[in-house]
């Protein structure tokens, strides 16, 4: 039998995205966004505060970067997300990260995440209920070690954390356990 939790965002897991954009003199903030996924196939939604310091840095240079956190930098991830770009002017600083403008988009691309989306600003979805930022993915860059043989991202090399809404947790991710659109090809057959 089930128990009642009452509300809870019960989603799981949880992408962890490190969304970076210019101010108006081309300084980096970078934010912690668990509230986002792909909205098509070339689109990306970040369901976040409209007060936060990079939604507004976006909203001005109408371009961000989305990177995928990995576990070899949890801490620096952790702290763009309980630091806040509106009380703290030297967050991005004080990481000792690095940071170069994407060729693509008016963006910066942290050197030390794994995987990048370059984005420009494409929607903004205001109503009483949510505030969205789409984005308009322009290209998508990885680090050779995390590729496979293929050339695509390999989720066992790259060690993304997921974020857990329970429990307030990362993980990783990690083990492949089925192949999508094979897995119940079986149940077709009915």
């Amino acid at each position: 039998m089930k128990k009642d939790l009452g509300i809870i965002q019960a989603v799981y897991p949880m992408p962890v995205l490190m969304v970076a954009a210019y101010d108006e003199n081309e300084k980096v903030n970078v934010m912690n966004a668990a509230w986002g996924m792909i909205c098509d196939m070339d689109k990306i939604a970040l369901f976040i505060d409209e007060e936060h310091k990079t939604t507004q840095n976006i909203l001005k240079s109408k371009a961000f970067s989305v990177s995928l956190a990995d576990l070899d930098h949890m801490d620096v991830a952790d702290f763009f997300g309980i630091a806040s770009g509106n009380k703290m002017n030297d967050k991005f600083e004080r990481t000792g990260y690095t940071a170069v403008k994407s060729r693509h988009v008016n963006a910066p691309i942290i050197n030390e995440f794994p995987v990048v989306m370059e984005c420009e600003l494409a929607d903004v979805v205001s109503t009483q209920h949510m505030y969205c930022i789409v984005g308009q993915i322009v290209n998508v860059a990885a680090e050779e070690r995390v590729l496979s043989e293929n050339g695509k991202i390999d989720p066992e090399k790259l060690n993304a954390l997921i974020f857990d809404q329970f429990q307030h947790g990362y993980y990783v991710t990690g083990k492949k356990v089925g192949k999508a659109w094979h897995a119940g090809k079986d149940l077709m057959k009915k």
